[in-house]
């Protein structure tokens, strides 16, 4: 993987748009088994409707992975120096997660370029389920 030039980036600079399979139980099921993360209310109905929710919905960390998995699609994972999230939504089952960034700041520190993003995860309706900020070296 090159990293992109630190010189040609402009603010604004899109990452690629990663586009994920629609969440579903299986997924919920193998990311739940992965992280042991086994809350009820992801992976039992009975539980979820007892919560005041339709149906079980996704992990909020699933999604934070899922932009993890946009910023080392970009850079080498070593490279990544912050993320930081917020959630601000609820990712349903048949939900199709895309995440997306744009850089917001050039600048260098510890003697080496870096570039914070914005980045986002939402559905495929355009509704925001998770915003936040990385900050990568590129060199």
């Amino acid at each position: 993987m090159s990293l992109p030039p630190f010189n040609d980036l402009q603010i604004g600079f899109e990452l690629p748009a990663l586009t994920l399979p629609a969440v579903n139980r299986t997924t919920l099921a193998l990311y739940a088994g992965a992280s042991g993360d086994h809350n009820q209310v992801h992976i039992d109905l009975d539980f979820a409707r007892k919560a005041r929710q339709p149906d079980v919905f996704a992990h909020g960390m699933l999604s934070v992975a899922y932009l993890g998995r946009l910023l080392t699609a970009w850079v080498p994972q070593p490279n990544i120096r912050s993320l930081s999230v917020r959630f601000t939504g609820i990712t349903q089952l048949g939900h199709i997660p895309i995440c997306s960034g744009h850089v917001i700041e050039k600048f260098e520190a510890e003697g080496e370029k870096r570039v914070r993003l914005a980045i986002r995860c939402g559905n495929q309706y355009g509704d925001e389920k998770l915003i936040g900020e990385a900050v990568v070296a590129l060199a």
